[in-house]
């Protein structure tokens, strides 16, 4: 099992732990209040930072009802952060957009997060052919 050493920012938060033994995401928490406007952008603080291991990074996403409780998006959609970003100052963020006028208060939970090791170098070999059976170009269904 990999430690990872994680740093508070504040003790108004619950410490992080997997989503009740359910999944291998863990959610992350707001860190203060926050009150927007619709059209408003904001960083939202998550109230950690962690020292990832080597070559692993974290994949950090809105929560299925992030979107209906709190009326924001997620703006880079899939926040990833890399072992780099581990200093003691380096706290996590969520960028969000609000749709609609509203209110986010510490502790509420916003996104969820995963480690994951960095992807194998890959080498591109180009080719005329897959070798594969043509599924009609377009989605699972080859249906526009």
């Amino acid at each position: 099992m990999e430690k990872i050493k994680i740093k508070y920012f504040t003790d108004r938060i619950e410490k992080l732990r997997y989503i009740d033994g359910k999944s291998d995401w863990i959610d992350l928490r707001c860190a203060e209040d926050i009150v927007l406007k619709k059209g408003e952008f904001k960083l939202i603080p998550l109230g950690v930072a962690m020292q990832l291991p080597k070559g692993y990074e974290a994949h950090v996403v809105p929560r299925s009802s992030t979107f209906k409780n709190f009326g924001v998006i997620q703006t880079n959609h899939c926040g990833v952060i890399d072992e780099s970003y581990s200093g003691d100052n380096d706290q996590w963020f969520m960028p969000v957009y609000a749709v609609r006028d509203t209110e986010i208060h510490v502790n509420d939970r916003v996104c969820q997060f995963r480690i994951m090791e960095h992807q194998p170098a890959i080498d591109f070999e180009e080719t005329d052919r897959l070798g594969d059976t043509d599924r009609g170009g377009f989605g699972s269904t080859g249906k526009a």
